[in-house]
């Protein structure tokens, strides 16, 4: 389980994503889309069109992991590339702890 520490900020990638990239193209999209470094302790999530699987990129000190979610039934609510920004708060992503619709 990764459990994030206080200073732990997690970025979301606005829009839908290829979920079959790996490492290194997870590793890209931080850097060109979302203008950070994966290798910052961050979390950065990234959503499939169909919002129904999610993949988190984090590095932990000593290697990136991934991990996966897939949902058996109902949708992430996740924002869109017309949202403009490169993070938001989660809060106004997910409002209440049952974050699929």
């Amino acid at each position: 389980m990764i459990v994030p520490g206080p200073a732990t900020r997690i970025f979301l990638a606005p829009g839908p994503t290829d979920l079959r990239r790996s490492f290194d193209g997870l590793h890209g999209l931080v850097r060109s889309q979302l203008q950070e470094d994966p290798r910052s302790g961050h979390l950065f999530l990234f959503c499939n069109r169909l919002r129904t699987r999610l993949k988190v990129l984090c590095f932990d000190g000593t290697g990136l992991w991934i991990c996966a979610k897939r949902l058996e039934r109902g949708t992430f609510t996740w924002p869109g590339v017309e949202a403009g920004a490169k993070s938001f708060a989660l809060s106004t992503i997910f409002p209440s702890p049952n974050a699929c619709v």
